[in-house]
């Protein structure tokens, strides 16, 4: 996604440290996709309240904003808060570990859980129902 209105040779670059010091009720930065945006005065505005944008202040928000799907309307309103990008020597900082913290469960056990755990629950239910009549 490649932003309208700083070019290359206009482009204001911030150190990822500024970035992070813009998290105060006066002062909201984000970074979407190495882009800068001051969203200060969009806080009250946000149709998902102010809180979601306040969570991602002074950091990375590129993968929040590409997981809600925000509209091309969205895409084009944020340009009007685009104050500069992120400088190149910061953006290795900000980028996401390539493994993943999925851990992958054996095939091998499926058969345990699916079976033997719940037939024990049931026989245990069906136990206590017999021994433990109802009182009426």
């Amino acid at each position: 996604m490649e932003e309208k209105g700083i070019s290359d040779q206009t482009a204001k670059y911030y150190r990822l440290s500024e970035v992070e010091e813009q998290n105060t009720f006066k002062s909201t930065w984000i970074i979407i996709n190495h882009k800068i945006y001051d969203v200060t005065k969009f806080l009250e505005e946000h149709p998902g309240g102010e809180e979601v944008l306040r969570e991602q202040a002074g950091g990375d928000a590129t993968e929040s904003f590409e997981d809600v799907g925000h509209s091309t309307d969205a895409r084009e309103m944020a340009k009007s808060f685009l104050i500069g990008e992120l400088h190149p020597d910061d953006r290795q900082k900000i980028a996401k570990p390539a493994e993943s913290n999925v851990i992958a469960v054996p095939e091998i056990s499926s058969w345990w859980t699916n079976w033997v755990i719940p037939g024990l629950a049931a026989a245990i239910v069906t136990a206590m129902y017999r021994l433990y009549p109802s009182e009426e």
